[in-house]
């Protein structure tokens, strides 16, 4: 009996091609999905941090139509299957509502806009140099380079404190003088200090601000007032606490080391 492998033949590759045809759809979503993702990133107009998110919002949207095509060259009714779909993304958003919850901050953080890709921020226990905002968590870079991803529903549900979002910075520094020291000689000596730093913003309602800050138990505290701008804020710091103390060391003005004072009510108890 001679067996007749046409049948076989159309079915082979009829499923060939659908397979070959479902490969192709996938790779040129890949590719189209990670050229969307690129293309939007790089858009000069939007801001960093919303190109970011959009374009890997674009990316997951085209791979999610590719793999519905995808099944379709199966022969699956997409319709019912999107229709399955939305009911299983019903009870699986039920399960994964912190995941979701992360969804939703990174929106509302792109709609409020609270920091971008760049600025310095804390929140929480966290702090450091936004890299990127995703659809489920922030990048950071910290101070001593270790890499950060938080959550985003973990940097919405605290307080953000951005460092950078504005150009100039207040700064207070705190010199302790002892009881014994000339505080208008103290003064004046801090007020040729500053004078001779460049980097102070001296402008109209921000001028250099030296006050008796407190009496303290071992000494008398002035504050120092000064706006500087935002990127110098700590190399201004340091020079100034610096360059204080050894214009003070010249003039004899001592930052005394704190001192506790006793008084023996039986003086001879102490001596038997």
């Amino acid at each position: 009996m001679e067996i007749d492998y046409t049948e076989y033949l159309d079915l082979a590759v009829t499923w060939g091609m659908r397979i070959i045809s479902a490969l192709a759809i996938l790779i040129i979503g890949w590719i189209a999905g990670n050229w969307a993702r690129k293309r939007i990133s790089n858009i000069s107009k939007l801001d960093k941090t919303l190109s970011t998110f959009l374009g890997t919002f674009a990316k997951y949207a085209i791979l999610a139509v590719s793999l519905v095509a995808v099944l379709g060259q199966f022969g699956i009714q997409t319709a019912s299957l999107l229709a399955v779909l939305g009911a299983a993304g019903l009870a699986i958003g039920l399960a994964l509502q912190g995941t979701l919850s992360n969804v939703a901050a990174g929106m509302m953080m792109l709609i409020l806009r609270p920091f971008s890709v760049g600025d310095y921020i804390e929140s929480g226990s966290i702090g450091g140099t936004v890299k990127s905002l995703g659809l489920f968590g922030v990048e950071l870079d910290t101070v001593d380079n270790k890499y950060v991803y938080a959550p985003n529903g973990q940097i919405w549900s605290s307080e953000i404190v951005n460092f950078t979002r504005y150009k100039q910075r207040r700064q207070d520094l705190s010199i302790g003088i002892s009881y014994d020291s000339d505080i208008n000689k103290a003064i004046k000596t801090i007020e040729t200090v500053l004078g001779k730093e460049e980097r102070l913003v001296t402008t109209k309602g921000k001028e250099p601000i030296i006050a008796v800050e407190a009496m303290a138990d071992s000494s008398v505290n002035l504050k120092v007032r000064i706006w500087t701008v935002t990127s110098e804020f700590f190399p201004v710091q340091w020079a100034l606490l610096k360059a204080i103390k050894e214009e003070l060391d010249k003039d004899g003005i001592s930052i005394p080391f704190p001192t506790r004072t006793l008084e023996i009510s039986n003086p001879e108890a102490l001596k038997a």
